[in-house]
């Protein structure tokens, strides 16, 4: 019987070879893809951990900027109202001087103005802190990262202090330049209207449009100038020096104005700049309404709010008072529906994305 199993295996030794051949080969080379989906895997794993971490630094990132803008709102206030202190006006008024008429028409000019510059001002804030911030967000995630020499940061803390200490451009000098070119365009468009004569809300949405017209499309300068100092011997005497800090502060600084000049900003500025006159109307019309039941005898059920807003007119001189008290609330510390509007703009966040994307992605991953 063994002679005939040994005579079998020679007939088909070179089978044998062969199908054993096959069978080690299928053996390693599952092996092999198995080692290789188990790489795979584990470079899935990494890069899923590494996403999620970046997305939760983005967040917070936000939250942080959120509660830098309404920080901010109260100096911002304060800086608009010692450079246009309509109170002292009124205070006046009170005292029923002898040239009535041209203080109010002063109060006029001014109220405007300083709700004007309000909504100005605090939309550059908004989009300004949300470049500032996460183009450093972004280089504190490229230092905090795997395998970043913690030797060479490139946005220490003293950088960082310096850096966003440049938002004082937009609270100081880009703020007086801002009030001296709105006070133009509204001396331009209400010094010939009377305190008495009436205007509807949407007269006073088209005299804010003239008002918005001359300032962006007129004005010798961008927007951006007045968030941040033009000119290179501006931006390197608020580095002061020379030193490794202060050359990191300046390419920060050049950065942010690379930012600010770019197209995209001028979009994500201009909605903001949209939806901020838009809420001031919002708050304005609770006072233009119409008595209760006019709408139904004077309107259509589909048009009542638009029969309001026209049909609705108060005199210039209730009108001043209505509008000088909005800075209160655009530039409230507590969070209203003006500042929030502006911090969950849609256009808002998705270029804070992109400028987070742009500097927290490695060089050598750019290129």
């Amino acid at each position: 019987m063994f002679s005939s199993v040994w005579n079998f295996v020679k007939r088909h030794k070179r089978k044998f070879i062969v199908t054993g051949a096959v069978v080690g080969g299928v053996y390693f080379l599952g092996k092999y893809a198995q080692a290789k989906i188990r790489e795979l895997q584990e470079k899935e794993a990494t890069e899923y951990i590494a996403l999620a971490r970046r997305q939760f630094h983005f967040e917070s990132n936000q939250r942080t900027c959120n509660m830098t803008v309404v920080s901010m709102l109260p100096p911002l206030r304060e800086a608009i109202i010692n450079q246009l202190n309509s109170e002292s006006l009124t205070s006046i008024l009170k005292t029923r001087p002898s040239n009535k008429v041209e203080i109010w028409e002063d109060l006029k000019i001014m109220s405007f103005t300083r709700t004007i510059v309000a909504v100005y001002s605090t939309c550059m804030l908004v989009v300004l802190l949300r470049v500032q911030l996460n183009i450093i967000g972004g280089y504190l995630y490229l230092d905090n990262s795997v395998g970043k020499p913690p030797s060479s940061p490139q946005a220490p803390a003293e950088v960082q202090q310096q850096y966003l200490s440049s938002i004082q451009h937009l609270l100081g000098d880009g703020l007086t330049q801002l009030i001296t070119v709105v006070k133009k365009a509204v001396q331009n468009s209400l010094e010939g209207v009377s305190l008495k004569q009436s205007l509807s809300l949407l007269e006073l949405e088209q005299q804010f449009c003239w008002i918005r017209a001359e300032v962006e499309a007129a004005s010798e300068r961008p927007l951006s100038w007045y968030m941040m100092a033009d000119d290179e011997n501006a931006l390197s005497d608020q580095a002061c020096g020379l030193t490794e800090n202060d050359i990191l502060t300046i390419r920060l600084l050049n950065e942010t104005r690379d930012m600010l000049d770019s197209p995209d900003f001028s979009v994500v500025l201009n909605a903001c700049l949209q939806r901020g006159f838009s809420r001031l109307l919002d708050n304005l019309a609770e006072f233009f309404r119409l008595p209760p039941g006019d709408s139904a005898s004077s309107c259509g059920p589909d048009s009542v709010r638009v029969c309001s807003l026209s049909a609705v007119s108060l005199p210039l001189a209730k009108i001043i008072p209505i509008i000088n008290g909005q800075i209160n609330t655009i530039c409230s510390e507590t969070p209203g529906h003006f500042v929030q509007d502006l911090l969950m703009n849609d256009r808002v966040k998705e270029f804070a994305a992109n400028v987070y994307e742009s500097f927290s992605t490695p060089q050598e991953l750019q290129k």
